[in-house]
């Protein structure tokens, strides 16, 4: 069992984790970043191989977010102050023309090295392979490398991620440990996630090539342009994840396959098509791509001799989200009702909670990590003015 008991624990060194043990230190704790892994912001570091997207500096930036409390957290650390801490730990961004944000290095790595570094600056400890395993009377029970021990901080942080990409440190164990101390959880579910679909053998050859051009529509409205991935698995990619949270409420989706003409526009082509010409030449004739094609075949059988309005409307036969693990984040986890303005848990005074534990849902595109970086360093804030025994 440990002897020196730490002033302020986080348990998590995640995005969220490190932002709220940053802000416990600069608040004068003595502070201990507990990290199950071997290593730290694996999850991050994972995130940023495709290009780390910091934020987004997009109009409407909290309308991503429908959760109505995580607006002030938002306000005092959005867009505009997630650049100036990329700026201040020596890494310079860019805005795309998405109006996402990216470091100019593209890697999360030079960022993280960065962080730590000043981290440990600025006197945090960073145990690794310390995974919790529950409370023992009113401690924090570790198994450790060296064995069982038990911590009484004075205040406590948790940012133990999600429930995705378990291999990686977020899988969801922690949420049973809270439950039994009363802390309301609500269920997970994969968000930002790819959808099955039951594929024909027509549709092998096609698998991995990606579909662009199209608005992807659903049946609440919402007409969105986006670029998705034809998988052996079904779709997936930014354009579905933009509008997963929709999908997996039970909107139904349809593809405008030609989104700048019209039906009687389309119509109007195929009308000129030679009538001995088969269902391909006719789809070749119109300008679809190959893949799009493909789609029409797939999904519009038996195709009917006026099928300009399936250009305009093919419906999408989903077959529900693929696995929780295999999403990109998850929808759900300590509801709104169990924390206080400042996330500190009503069941549990004096332990805070921040990032993806906590029942918020966002789509990818930076927002994700901005919420995990505000809501770590509101965490924090609050935890290291909280007076203690």
């Amino acid at each position: 069992m440990t002897k020196q008991q730490p002033d302020a624990l986080v348990i998590g060194a995640g995005p969220a984790g490190l932002m709220a043990a940053e802000a416990l230190a600069a608040g004068g704790r003595r502070v201990l970043l507990a990290e199950a892994k071997p290593s730290p912001a694996r999850k991050f570091l994972m995130a940023g191989k495709s290009g780390l997207n910091l934020t987004h500096a997009g109009p409407g930036f909290q309308a991503a977010y429908p959760e109505r409390w995580l607006r002030p957290i938002l306000d005092a650390f959005g867009p505009d102050e997630v650049q100036d801490w990329a700026r201040g730990l020596g890494q310079e961004v860019f805005t795309g023309s998405s109006g996402r944000v990216f470091p100019v290095a593209m890697k999360a790595s030079p960022l993280l090295r960065a962080w730590l570094a000043r981290l440990k600056t600025e006197g945090v400890e960073l145990r690794s392979r310390w995974r919790w395993t529950g409370f023992q009377n009113d401690g924090f029970r570790f198994d450790t490398p060296e064995g069982v021990s038990v911590l009484h901080p004075s205040v406590t942080v948790l940012a133990l991620g999600g429930a995705s990409w378990s291999r990686l440190g977020s899988d969801g164990a922690w949420a049973p440990i809270l439950a039994a101390r009363n802390v309301p959880i609500t269920p997970f579910e994969p968000a930002n996630m790819g959808f099955r679909v039951n594929w024909t053998p027509h549709m092998t050859p096609h698998f991995g090539q990606p579909v662009k051009g199209v608005a992807l529509c659903l049946s609440n409205g919402r007409r969105e342009r986006g670029e998705f991935v034809i998988s052996s698995k079904g779709l997936e990619g930014g354009g579905i994840y933009a509008i997963s949270r929709e999908l997996r409420q039970g909107a139904r989706l349809t593809l405008d396959l030609m989104p700048d003409l019209t039906e009687k526009a389309i119509a109007g082509k195929l009308a000129k098509a030679r009538a001995r010409d088969s269902i391909s030449v006719q789809l070749r004739k119109l300008g679809l791509s190959p893949i799009l094609a493909a789609l029409v075949q797939e999904w519009g059988r038996p195709l009917p001799t006026e099928f300009s309005p399936l250009i305009k409307a093919l419906p999408v036969p989903l077959a529900g989200p693929r696995p929780m693990d295999e999403a990109i984040s998850t929808a759900g986890g300590i509801a709104e009702e169990g924390l206080t303005h400042s996330l500190e848990l009503r069941a549990l005074p004096n332990v805070f909670a921040c990032g993806e534990m906590l029942d918020w849902d966002a789509p990818t595109g930076g927002y994700l990590l901005t919420a995990c970086l505000a809501t770590g360093l509101w965490a924090g804030r609050h935890a290291a003015l909280r007076q203690t025994p």
